[in-house]
């Protein structure tokens, strides 16, 4: 059973910078997939970025690609999501996710069966 520990979130001005982490306890398969997801409030889950473990092939949502960026530390099992140029609409609770073969559906929930707890990311104007 794999286990996320996550960090990084914390409160931040419109056009700041924050980093959050994802550490995976294990890497089960090359198929394996680490993922953002954020939930607003009053807003339904999206995903915001996803990165195939083996390849390091990623898929950002629209609203966040040329903002944020998604990269992995292969040895420390250890997924990065570098968010820039914040604004008050990134602001939700960020969640990692972990699948297989997440590319044949970057943000299709179900393909994820591994959730981490959650870390807040509030941006304020």
């Amino acid at each position: 059973q794999v286990q996320l520990v996550e960090s990084g979130g914390g409160s931040v001005q419109a056009g700041g910078s924050l980093r959050l982490s994802c550490t995976t306890s294990e890497v089960p398969s090359r198929d394996f997939c680490i993922s953002w997801f954020r939930q607003g409030t009053e807003k339904e889950r999206e995903g915001v970025a996803a990165i195939a473990y083996g390849s390091g092939g990623t898929s950002y949502a629209a609203s966040v690609k040329g903002r944020f960026t998604i990269s992995r530390d292969y040895a420390k099992k250890t997924a990065f999501l570098q968010m820039d140029s914040l604004n008050v609409d990134d602001t939700a609770m960020y969640y990692c996710a972990t699948g297989e073969r997440c590319w044949m559906g970057w943000f299709q929930q179900h393909r994820y069966n591994t959730w981490g707890q959650g870390t807040q990311v509030t941006v304020s104007s």
